[in-house]
């Protein structure tokens, strides 16, 4: 009985990611929300079943991650030149010799505070630059919230609010890369926080850190 359930399930995995596995992951890549994507699909597939392959790509791309950055972070991939010696024989030698050793982030911490939502878009976008987005994280502690959550969603923009409760947030704080559409979300939160009439939970909602892995600093982000 067990051997032919994990039959079924390995067929059923199969089936899947040949109808609509590289059609799901296409999407994720336009930018399309979970629930787009699900309307979008040829092949007839659950509302969870979407979410679960979106999330498992987001996390085998790194654009979310599971632990915090820079622990164990690996290093960049091996880099080789040919070169030859005097008889003309080929060799091969590394020029990057610690390409592929992991190395534990000792963060320098500082804060974001005090500020303006518009100080904060700008000081988001220039640390993506300097360290690019691919090293720029910020915490998420949406699946830890519950109902809370809920209400701090409501003052989000329609796509953005789509895209954060389409997400099977795991109830932990995870990492999810600062992309411009993450880096939206992040400053319309602090807006909102900071607003007279916005969600007030001073340093929880926004309350989050970023890191930027490139410059080896951890802000935190609070009003």
């Amino acid at each position: 009985m067990e051997r032919q359930r994990y039959f079924e399930n390995a067929l059923g995995d199969f089936t899947f990611e040949a109808a609509c596995g590289g059609e799901i992951r296409h999407l994720v890549d336009l930018g399309y929300t979970v629930g787009q994507i699900a309307e979008r699909l040829s092949y007839p597939v659950s509302y969870g079943r979407v979410q679960q392959a979106v999330w498992k790509y987001l996390t085998d791309t790194g654009v979310v991650l599971l632990e915090e950055p820079g622990k164990g972070v690996q290093r960049e991939a091996p880099v080789f030149v040919k070169e030859y010696d005097k008889f003309g024989k080929p060799s091969f030698r590394r020029v990057n010799g610690n390409a592929g050793e992991k190395k534990e982030i000792c963060w320098k911490e500082r804060s974001f505070s005090g500020k303006g939502a518009r100080e904060l878009a700008l000081f988001l976008m220039e640390e993506c630059k300097r360290n690019g987005e691919e090293h720029s994280y910020i915490s998420c502690s949406f699946g830890c919230k519950g109902q809370r959550r809920e209400q701090a969603l409501q003052g989000l923009e329609e796509r953005q609010r789509e895209y954060i409760q389409g997400l099977p947030w795991e109830r932990k704080v995870v990492y999810h890369r600062l992309d411009c559409r993450m880096r939206e979300i992040t400053v319309r939160l602090y807006g909102m926080e900071g607003h007279p009439e916005g969600y007030h939970d001073r340093g929880r909602v926004y309350g989050e850190s970023c890191y930027f892995m490139e410059t080896e600093e951890k802000v935190r982000i609070s009003l």
